[in-house]
């Protein structure tokens, strides 16, 4: 499982020209399931990405999790990520989940996060979406279940 944390000020997901969610102050994340990951993963990812301490505090450093500040998530499902571009000029997606596991661990994911006490918005699954959002720093940082990182 991969995860792509950008730290916003705001954020928002459209499908056709409508609105379907949005967030103020907190982390956008793009989640994508690989075709090997199991139930561990969903805790793993899930527990980082609440717990890291990437917002700043009253110095200024960044000391404070999402938990810590109250911030909200907004979750896309996003099987782009596992994308392998090593051979060739056409990404290969052999190593993403198929449709049906991967929303499976995205709605999982979601419910996870919420039993933490996150107010979790999401887009929509297998949708073509426009993701809007204000960048806060910029940070952008990466979570993976199977390196560990």
């Amino acid at each position: 499982m991969i995860a792509v944390l950008q730290r916003v000020k705001h954020a928002y997901v459209s499908v056709d020209g409508t609105q379907i969610s949005a967030i103020d102050a907190g982390l956008l994340v793009l989640l994508g399931v690989a075709a090997t990951d199991e139930p561990k993963d969903i805790a793993y990812v899930a527990d980082k990405v609440v717990n890291l301490r990437i917002f700043a505090d009253e110095q200024g450093k960044m000391n404070k999790s999402l938990s810590d500040t109250g911030g909200q998530m907004l979750v896309v499902s996003q099987f782009t990520l596992l994308a392998d571009c090593r051979k060739g000029r056409r990404p290969s997606f052999v190593h993403a989940a198929d449709p049906h596991k991967a929303e499976s661990f995205y709605l999982e994911f979601v419910h996870h996060v919420r039993q933490k006490g996150i107010d979790v918005q999401t887009g929509q699954f297998q949708a073509m979406m426009d993701v809007s959002l204000v960048n806060d720093g910029p940070v952008t940082l990466t979570v993976e279940s199977k390196t560990g990182s």
